[in-house]
């Protein structure tokens, strides 16, 4: 065998022989359209950022992923706006004004409802345009039936449960918590059942029901409960942030019992912020990963993007110069990548 041949077939076993490097996804390294969505792959150790910066006023709490494949939906002060190349490109859809930064929840059939937190705002995304709905009243939670785009349950101030049949259109009222002259943060819904809501309050801690809010249960711990969320992937494993009022003494709390009972797992601490409400997060695939956030423009502290793990008991945090995270969402695809809407403190709106 001549040299030239041997060599020739040693490239071509070498070439049979390797594997192709994955294709890039999102395909792109910087993001483009809008100044404030960003993801990241590795939990914001690194971050693909905008192309456009961040200037003025602006929040970001409206940010989700839609079960249209690739496809994204944010709110950026006035701009509604959309991505369908996951994430690396937008463009504006519409514009609509809310007195507080409207939140998304996505919905089957492509469709998004917006609302914004104790306010009385809703909005509908149905796939093509935006369109404002009349609210059951001041909303602290909004829930979608995982298998109905168009059937709706929210939570208002006074502790009603309240839902929709035909896409925000109208409401009826079926239920209440039980405890009298309630002050209401939050109302969170399980994202595989309605039927399950977990409800935070101020003094009576957490209130759970599991039928829709017809019956709860709760415990007679005092303390207040300002954001709550339940883990997509096991409804056993509940999150929540609050204030014991014994001690005035901040915690991440967790529940395996579907929000009937809460343990602190994270305290306030040096080098862990909680502000009363913080963005918080379930990792998509593991209900023992909680991702939430610290950030403050003051001094141009930035953002710190903590990571707590339960099965492990251990708090990670990866910092970066951002105003504030806003909303955190994942994608449908890969539970790997994350996506942060951004906020902006600098100069005037």
């Amino acid at each position: 065998m001549s040299l030239a041949l041997a060599i020739t077939l040693s490239l071509l076993a070498a070439r049979r022989h390797s594997v192709a490097a994955p294709p890039l996804s999102p395909p792109c390294t910087a993001v483009t359209g809008s100044p404030a969505v960003a993801f990241t792959h590795d939990e914001g150790r690194f971050i693909t950022r905008p192309v456009e910066p961040l200037t003025g006023i602006g929040y970001t709490y409206g940010l989700a992923a839609l079960d249209t494949p690739h496809t994204l939906l944010s709110w950026f002060r006035d701009t509604i706006a959309i991505s369908n190349d996951d994430g690396c490109s937008w463009r504006a859809i519409g514009s609509m004004s809310a007195d507080f930064p409207p939140s998304i929840v996505a919905a089957r059939g492509g469709r998004a409802y917006a609302w914004s937190d104790n306010r009385e705002f809703l909005a509908r995304y149905d796939g093509n345009a935006i369109k404002s709905l009349k609210s059951p009243g001041t909303l602290t939670g909004l829930g979608v039936d995982p298998d109905d785009g168009t059937h709706l349950r929210a939570g208002t101030s006074e502790g009603a449960i309240w839902e929709s049949r035909d896409s925000g259109d109208t409401w009826s009222r079926i239920g209440a918590i039980n405890v009298s002259a309630p002050i209401v943060y939050r109302t969170a819904f399980d994202p595989s059942n309605l039927d399950h809501i977990v409800v935070g309050t101020a003094v009576s801690g957490a209130l759970t029901s599991f039928d829709g809010g017809r019956t709860w249960s709760g415990t007679s711990d005092r303390r207040n409960v300002f954001n709550i969320v339940i883990a997509p992937s096991n409804a056993s494993i509940v999150w929540a942030m609050g204030i014991e009022l014994a001690d005035s003494s901040k915690h991440i709390y967790r529940s395996v019992d579907g929000g009937v009972t809460f343990n602190a797992v994270v305290d306030q601490k040096e080098g862990v912020t909680l502000i009363n409400g913080p963005v918080m997060a379930v990792h998509p695939r593991d209900a023992n990963i909680l991702y939430f956030v610290f950030g403050t423009s003051f001094q141009n502290y930035g953002t710190d993007l903590f990571r707590y793990d339960a099965s492990t008991s251990t708090l990670t945090v990866a910092h970066n110069d951002f105003d504030d995270i806003d909303s955190i969402a994942f994608s449908r695809s890969d539970p790997g990548l994350m996506y942060l809407g951004l906020e902006t403190q600098r100069g005037i709106q």
